[in-house]
């Protein structure tokens, strides 16, 4: 039984009229470096990137991502296809140092910069990372991680080392003095972001030859054995969901002329995409350094005026909760996108009453390159739906044989199609799970299709928890407690949240009737990221388990 869209039927949600860069760039050979490239030299001077009051051109962008290249692979030696962690929050430094990476056939590993010592030391030993470009506001957890890694380089940026003086000098010495938010850390032989540059100016120019076909990053996300996995994208399967974004977004956008804030993270899937369409074509983009500082994106929100916007639903609540952000003029305002989560019918309502958009739900994963459904802009949709697939995608739904489902029956929700991973880096036991036969990718998502071919996530075949968009798988939270020499047995389950639409809830036998709600709260802060970290603590006799001793998680649900 076939399905109503796909590669091989047209998809209803492509334009006859999209400017085709990025699908002429693909058929064409190109790699993606080589795209983004060509879209600094055609723009030039135009206005790349702006964050916290400096803009830099394209051909800024070019010139500086080439003198980085250049130090990677003439003063550092490292060679095509070695792996270049990337820890940075949204500034400058990001667009420059994934440009530079690529442009020397590198590989970047984009890395969550809010990470614990123990995450990161296990993303840049999996990736086999040879450098790092880390913020120096996390230098110290970087310092504790390198041990036991191959990363023989280091690079250390400050948030304002590419901004403007003063500017420059008195947010690196008010972040390091006044606030005091730079730990103490050393780092032997690294090398301050100035310097690099500087010397990478002096060396000849690196040309980027790798193949489209080739990987080109390492996007990490949550494994159901509670180990991160990085997911091998091409540089063709990072193209090709810019290239299904145009045919979606048609002449929608005259991109040229809009302005974009990119608020979610860029080491996130989502982000990044949204930073590779706005950068092919044209498109202003300003970095959002802390979206928590709703104060400060408001601000934003008023100085730029921008066309377009996307978020998660505790960004959108976030802002529709300040009384600043409903007397803003949103005339400008064209395309509110919103993904990670599922988007809640109330919020969708508010924003629209706030500012006369709709918000449009996209569905994607990492492994996918981000976005492979997503609902219309130009009419309207049902409600609840992850909408229509995306042009050139192909999406089935199939039972656990992998055998396709009868229309209007729910499925494991399963896609194919050019932006889809290659499989799991060094993992070839989890690659061949993660595939049906056909090269069908598993997302672990239930879904059902209903009228017109719209799609409805109704669960998920794995126990992943959903924070705020962000994968948090419960097993890796469960081994983290259980090295808490006060308890027995730990796990952990997703709960709905108002705010972050699941949160963890860690339910936890005692092995030490004295161990504290606090106590514990303290181990998992200095082991898991924030939004790991459990929002409930419940202690118990005993867990519910099968005949064969596995945690019946459903029942602490």
């Amino acid at each position: 039984m076939t399905q109503p869209f796909g590669r091989n039927t047209p998809s209803p949600l492509a334009k006859d009229d999209f400017e085709n860069i990025a699908s002429a760039a693909i058929d064409a050979g190109q790699s993606l470096p080589q795209m983004l490239m060509e879209a600094c030299q055609r723009r030039g001077k135009q206005p790349a990137f702006t964050n916290m009051g400096r803009t830099l051109s394209y051909a800024d962008i070019d010139r500086l991502s080439a003198d980085l290249a250049a130090y990677l692979r003439g003063e550092l030696g490292l060679k095509p296809g070695e792996r270049v962690a990337v820890m940075l929050p949204n500034l400058l430094q990001f667009p420059i140092a994934v440009l530079g990476i690529l442009r020397a056939d590198l590989i970047s590993v984009l890395v969550n910069p809010l990470y614990t010592a123990r995450e990161l030391r296990h993303q840049l030993k999996d990736s086999g990372a040879s450098a790092l470009i880390v913020i120096e506001n996390f230098g110290a957890v970087a310092a504790e991680a390198l041990e036991g890694t191959g990363v023989k380089h280091v690079i250390t940026t400050r948030v304002g080392d590419l901004l403007s003086c003063p500017k420059s000098t008195v947010v690196n010495f008010t972040l390091k003095y006044v606030k005091k938010l730079i730990p103490e850390f050393s780092i032997p032989g690294a090398v301050r972001w100035s310097e690099a540059l500087s010397h990478g100016a002096n060396q000849p120019r690196v040309t980027a030859q790798a193949a489209a076909t080739e990987v080109a990053q390492l996007q990490y996300t949550g494994g159901t054995t509670g180990v991160s996995k990085g997911a091998a994208l091409s540089h063709v399967a990072l193209m090709a969901n810019v290239a299904a974004c145009e045919q979606w977004l048609g002449r929608a956008l005259d991109p040229s002329k809009e302005i974009g804030l990119i608020c979610l993270p860029l080491y996130h899937i989502a982000a990044f995409t949204n930073m590779m369409y706005a950068w092919t074509h044209g498109l202003h983009g300003v970095l959002i350094t802390n979206p928590r500082d709703i104060p400060g994106l408001v601000a934003s929100f008023r100085q730029y005026q921008p066309s377009i916007f996307s978020g998660v639903n505790t960004l959108y609540d976030a802002l529709l909760n300040s009384p600043e952000f409903a007397a803003l003029d949103f005339s400008s305002l064209k395309l509110c996108i919103q993904g990670g989560t599922a988007l809640r019918r109330a919020t969708a309502e508010r924003w629209k009453q706030v500012t006369g958009r709709e918000v449009v739900e996209m569905y994607g994963l990492s492994e996918t390159s981000a976005g492979i459904t997503v609902n219309r802009w130009d009419a309207p949709n049902p409600v609840g739906s992850i909408g229509l697939p995306l042009p050139d995608v192909d999406i089935s739904l199939r039972d656990e044989q992998g055998e396709v489902v009868p229309i209007g029956e729910p499925g494991e929700l399963c896609v194919r199609g050019p932006q889809v991973t290659s499989g799991y880096w060094q993992r070839p036991e989890e690659t061949r799970d993660a595939f049906f036969e056909g090269g069908w990718f598993r997302t672990g998502d239930i879904a059902k299709r209903g009228e017109g071919g719209y799609l409805f996530l109704l669960d998920r075949r794995k126990d992943m928890i959903l924070v705020s968009g962000f994968n948090v798988f419960p097993n890796e939270i469960e081994d983290v407690v259980a090295m808490h020499p006060g308890v027995l047995e730990a796990a952990a389950v997703g709960i709905p949240d108002d705010k972050t639409g699941e949160a963890v809830k860690l339910v936890v036998v005692r092995k030490d009737p004295a161990l504290t709600e606090e106590a514990l709260r303290a181990h998992c802060r200095d082991m898991l990221t924030g939004y790991k970290q459990p929002k409930r603590i419940e202690f118990r006799d005993s867990l519910p388990k099968t005949p064969v001793g596995k945690i019946l998680r459903r029942e602490l649900r």
